[in-house]
C-alpha cells in the first residue's frame, strides 16, 4: 500500500497520522473539504488500511451508509483489522445478524408512536426536556449507532422542519432544556446554528440548550472561530455539548486543541461514550480512555450499554460488563472526575445500570463497606427521625 504523507499544522500526540492524499494541507484544515471527501467507498478506504476479504465483503453486502472524515480514517491502523477506530468505520457482514434488536427501534424509543401530537424534529423520554433533532447527516455513520434507521439505513424518513419544532417547544412551557442532535447538527452552516440557538434562547421556559456531537472527535476541524463565536459569550441560557468518544486512539492534539477553543469560548464538554466488544470492554482500553478524556479537558458523562437496535449484536456485552469496569479500573485507581455514570438509554428515559459493589452488608446499626483493595469501613445506619446509629470506624 503506497504510504501517503501530510504534515498538519498541530503534531498528533499519537504516533503520527497517517493517510492524507492532500497536496494543500489548507484543504485538509477545511472542514467543509473534509465532508466533501468523505471516505465512503472501497477504493478510497485502501488509500488508509490493507483491506481484508472479511471487510470488503461487509461493504459489498451493506446497502446502509457508512464512512467518515479523511481526518479520523487516518487514525485507524492499516494493517489490523481489530482497530477499534476501524471496527466503527467499516461495515461488518455481522450487521446482516439480528438476535437482539428490535425493528422499528427508534419509533419505539423516541415514543414516536404516542398519541401526544409532535413534529419529526422532537423525541421525547422526559416531562422537562426533549431532543430536537434537525439533521440527518454525521462526520461519520457509526457501525454501532442506534440511530441507524434514521441516518444509515435511512429507513425512517423525517421532516426536518425546525421552525416547527420550534412553534411547538415554545408552546411547552413545562420544558426547561432542549438537546440539539441529529445526525449531528455541528455540521448545519454557522448561520444557521445561530438562528436555532437564537429561537430557543428567546422563549422564556428554556434554561438550557444542550448540543450532541461527535465533530469534536471526528472531525475537530469544525470548531472554527466563526463557531466559537456562535456558541461562545456569556449568556443566562447556557450551552453544553457532549461528544462521543470509545477508545483514546480517538484522541489527538487537534482533538485538544478543539476542545480547548470551545471551553475558551465557554461550552463545557463532556463525553458519552459506548461500551463495545472489542474496542473498549477491557481494562485497559477503559481505564486509558477515560484518563485521556480528562487530560484533554473532556469530563467523563456516561457510558452508555448498546440499545436494542437492530443490525449491532456484534458489539454487544454482557449487561454487568460497564459496572464491572468502572469498578476495576476507575473506582479508587484514577480521578473520581474520570467516572462515568454507566446507563442504558430506553424508552422511559436513561436507566443506571451500576450494582451496589461497595455496600456488602447491613443491619440495623451500621453499614459495612468495601473499597476497591477490599479494605472495610463502617457507616452508621441512620433511620429517617434521626436516631443514633454507630460509631464510624
Amino acid at each position: 500500500m503506497e504510504k501517503i504523507q501530510h504534515q498538519t499544522k498541530i503534531k498528533p500526540s499519537i504516533e503520527q497520522i497517517k493517510g492524507y492524499n492532500y497536496i494543500n494541507s489548507n484543504d485538509f484544515e477545511d472542514w467543509q473539504y473534509q465532508m466533501r471527501n468523505q471516505v465512503d467507498t472501497l477504493e478510497d478506504l485502501k488509500k488508509y488500511i490493507n483491506v481484508t476479504t472479511e471487510e470488503e465483503e461487509g461493504i459489498n453486502n451493506t446497502t446502509a451508509k457508512w464512512g467518515t472524515t479523511p481526518y479520523f480514517a487516518s487514525l485507524m491502523d492499516p494493517d489490523n483489522p481489530q482497530c477499534p477506530i476501524r471496527k466503527q468505520i467499516v461495515p461488518s457482514k455481522h450487521e446482516q445478524e439480528n438476535r437482539y434488536g428490535m425493528e422499528n427501534y427508534l419509533v419505539f424509543k423516541e415514543n414516536r408512536a404516542e398519541d401526544e401530537d409532535r413534529p419529526d424534529t422532537i423525541a421525547r423520554q422526559y416531562e422537562d426536556r426533549i431532543a430536537f433533532t434537525v439533521v440527518n447527516k454525521c462526520g461519520i455513520y457509526c457501525r454501532h449507532c442506534f440511530r441507524k434507521e434514521l441516518v444509515v439505513d435511512e429507513s425512517l424518513q423525517l421532516r426536518f422542519d425546525v421552525d416547527e419544532g420550534l412553534e411547538w417547544i415554545k408552546n411547552h412551557p413545562e420544558l426547561r432544556e432542549v438537546l440539539v442532535t441529529g445526525g449531528d447538527p455541528l455540521l448545519l452552516p454557522d448561520e444557521q446554528i445561530e438562528y436555532i440557538i437564537r429561537r430557543l434562547r428567546e422563549i422564556p421556559h428554556i434554561e438550557m440548550i444542550r448540543f450532541g456531537s461527535r465533530l469534536p472527535i471526528v472531525l475537530p476541524h469544525r470548531i472554527t472561530s466563526g463557531l466559537q463565536k456562535v456558541l461562545g459569550r456569556y449568556h443566562k441560557v447556557p450551552i453544553w455539548l457532549n461528544t462521543q468518544c470509545n477508545h483514546a486512539s480517538e484522541i489527538t492534539e487537534r482533538t485538544a486543541q478543539a476542545v480547548w477553543d470551545l471551553l475558551t469560548c465557554g461550552i463545557n464538554v463532556g463525553n458519552q461514550a459506548v461500551l463495545m466488544k472489542g474496542i473498549n470492554d477491557d481494562k485497559k482500553s477503559f481505564q486509558e480512555l477515560h484518563q485521556k478524556l480528562i487530560n484533554i479537558r473532556i469530563r467523563p458523562y456516561y457510558v452508555f450499554y448498546l440499545e436494542p437496535a437492530p443490525g449491532i449484536d456484534h458489539f454487544r456485552t454482557p449487561v454487568e460488563k460497564g459496572a464491572e469496569l468502572i469498578r476495576d479500573t476507575l473506582r479508587g485507581h484514577t480521578s473520581g472526575l474520570a467516572q462515568p455514570m454507566y446507563v442504558i438509554a430506553t424508552n422511559i428515559g436513561k436507566i443506571p445500570l451500576m450494582p451496589d459493589y461497595y455496600i456488602v452488608d447491613k443491619d440495623t446499626e451500621k453499614y459495612t463497606l468495601r473499597n476497591h483493595r477490599g479494605e472495610t469501613t463502617t457507616l452508621p445506619n441512620v433511620s429517617e427521625d434521626g436516631a443514633e446509629g454507630a460509631i464510624l470506624h
